[in-house]
């Protein structure tokens, strides 16, 4: 790490000018120019668009994050939903977790806060799923309190502006307090927003654009031509490999099982295939006795702690079926893959292929 001689306020001025010009739109963000004009984001907004962009990228989270607004566009709303039909909204973001603190923090809000989110660092921790980034977030976004956000785009510009070579995630609470020593009193929210813009657009993973980044010249890591090589991580663990079987049953008039996950655990609370555990050597779990056929192929879907490698199983829904509590008889009219999570939309895919 360089001894970086910097004036924070200038710096932190100049960014928020390259803001003002270069902001990104987004559909739950106040642009600069609104936000001069004293129109303050709406904290539900922010709060949501927060969680899904968590392991999301924003192209990813735009089309899910328009019809969670347009479905329940206040967090009384979504605090009244059904549980069901927020799991399969959110189908395909991945990390299912979020999900279920989604509704858990806004029927915290709805009966402990009178639909209010609150408005500081240290109320919003106490809410069920925020974090310190998610708070950090909300309470400058919304409430243009000057919290420090620190999030992977963050992580990076401040590596590089510094030229620290210590890997993550140990050096993280470097990166803070350097993220911190530039965070302005004023207009802390923008800042927040255009510090994340700047490393998703100028300061990005590969091939930075350092000629056109509005700090280019206090930059250790232009300086010292190692921008590109910024930030370090530590070596990954390999991961494990898991092994597994899903079976899927279709009637002769479309009608698909489906079996409800327990709310705990991966993919908790959502529809899927019925199967067996998942672990090195699975044991077949039929939901029912038949003439079950393996079909070619495999499917491969990889989690944040292991890879999955799935059979998939095939056989008639037998007529006068009567499911068990967790399961479900999905007439095909109803029937949406769409609606079902990724690893088991692809055992979908490779029974519609085969």
């Amino acid at each position: 790490m360089r001894d970086l001689k910097i004036d924070s306020a200038a710096m932190s001025n100049d960014l928020l000018a390259w803001y003002d010009v270069h902001a990104r739109e987004m559909p739950w963000r106040v642009g600069p120019a609104d936000s001069a004009a004293g129109i303050r984001p709406d904290p539900y907004r922010v709060w949501l668009s927060e969680v899904m962009l968590q392991q999301t990228t924003v192209a990813a989270v735009r089309g899910y994050f328009l019809r969670f607004i347009s479905r329940w566009p206040t967090v009384l709303d979504l605090a009244a939903a059904e549980d069901a039909d927020v799991m399969n909204e959110w189908a395909g973001l991945g990390y299912y977790a979020r999900a279920r603190n989604l509704l858990k923090c806004a029927r915290t809000i709805a009966a402990d806060h009178g639909g209010n989110f609150p408005d500081s660092y240290e109320r919003l921790l106490n809410l069920p799923g925020i974090g310190p980034y998610t708070a950090a977030a909300i309470a400058s976004i919304a409430f243009d309190r000057p919290e420090t956000v620190l999030d992977g785009n963050v992580e990076r510009v401040m590596a590089r502006l510094h030229d620290i070579h210590a890997p993550l995630p140990d050096v993280k609470p470097v990166l803070k307090e350097r993220a911190a020593e530039l965070t302005p009193a004023l207009r802390p929210g923008d800042y927040a927003q255009a510090v994340m813009d700047l490393g998703a657009t100028i300061c990005t993973p590969r091939r930075p654009a350092c000629g056109i980044c509005p700090w280019r010249d206090p930059c250790a890591a232009r300086a010292a031509g190692t921008a590109a090589e910024l930030p370090k991580k530590a070596p990954k663990k390999p991961k494990p490999i898991r092994h597994g079987i899903v079976y899927l049953a279709e009637a002769a008039n479309g009608t698909w099982l489906l079996e409800r996950r327990p709310d705990k655990g991966l993919l908790g609370g959502m529809l899927g295939w019925p199967g067996s555990e998942w672990n090195g050597a699975p044991v077949p779990a039929p939901p029912f006795e038949a003439d079950w056929r393996e079909l070619d192929g495999e499917v491969r879907h990889t989690f944040t702690h292991f890879h999955l490698i799935l059979r998939v199983m095939t056989a008639q829904l037998p007529n006068g079926f009567s499911q068990k509590a967790d399961q479900e008889l999905v007439t095909h009219r109803d029937f949406s893959p769409a609606s079902l999570p990724t690893v088991m939309r692809k055992a979908f895919d490779l029974y519609k292929g085969r």
